[in-house]
């Protein structure tokens, strides 16, 4: 899965990257621990002023249907598998029209180590290694997303929070490299496929073919503190790579 990723460009540098315009609440502060129902940028098509535009927007990760009664069901939708996703009834919809790029600097995944001379915690069993898996380039890794827009029935049209903007990020089974670290990994978009993946107007069928899987880009990864595993550690230090002996 991916549950936990570095998002600390700003809305300027992303507008630049994505050839985008930013919506009024695109700004947000630098985030090196992006948690599941946390605000995060995505970047979507849509119409502005009866023109289609690409657009930086803030909505919050966790999807929730359209049909969901109680918008907690968000927490437990922030991935869906490649596999599925055209079918499941949680993200067809979405996935046939709402399609969106969720920008990441890199994302965090945590090794389970079975070497029997591994660190371990209490009860003898081995103490997981988070990694950071990133562009070795810089670049951001435009992990593929689906969106929606949720009604919250117990709120008047005229309240500014009765509709909610969410999303997911789409994952696949890990390369082998990649793979030794956790057996899934975010589905990303190539830039040439950017305008199609957007496109509501292209149907689920061809969507399957633009997204692939985040190794196909050339990416670097190493452990980092454990620090990260709380999401009340936010800060550069968290990108740091581990040292030998820490």
């Amino acid at each position: 899965m991916c549950g936990r990723y570095a998002a600390a460009k700003d809305t300027a540098a992303l507008v630049e990257e994505f050839e985008a315009v930013p919506s009024d609440e695109a700004i947000l502060p630098p985030d090196y621990n992006v948690a599941p129902t946390k605000k995060v940028r995505i970047v979507v098509d849509r119409e502005m002023e009866g023109a289609p535009a690409r657009t930086v927007e803030v909505g919050r990760w966790g999807l929730i249907p359209s049909w969901a009664k109680d918008p907690s069901i968000g927490s437990r939708m922030i991935n869906a598998r490649a596999e599925t996703v055209a079918e499941k009834p949680a993200f067809r919809s979405a996935f046939a029209k709402r399609r969106c790029l969720v920008p990441a600097d890199g994302y965090y995944e945590w090794y389970l180590p079975t070497e029997p001379d591994a660190p371990r915690g209490k009860g003898g069993k081995p103490l997981k290694q988070p990694f950071y898996i990133h562009p070795a380039d810089g670049s951001s890794l435009p992990m593929a997303g689906l969106y929606e827009w949720w009604r919250d029935r117990t709120r008047d049209d005229g309240d500014p929070e009765a509709w909610r903007l969410t999303c997911t990020v789409i994952t696949t089974d890990a390369t082998d490299e990649l793979g030794r670290i956790h057996d899934r990994m975010p589905m990303t978009v190539a830039r040439d496929h950017w305008s199609a993946w957007l496109d509501p107007a292209v149907g689920a069928d061809e969507a399957q073919g633009l997204f692939a899987p985040a190794a196909s880009l050339s990416l670097e990864a190493y452990p980092v503190s454990t620090l990260v595993n709380s999401v009340r550690n936010n800060g550069p230090e968290l990108l740091a790579p581990l040292e030998p002996d820490a």
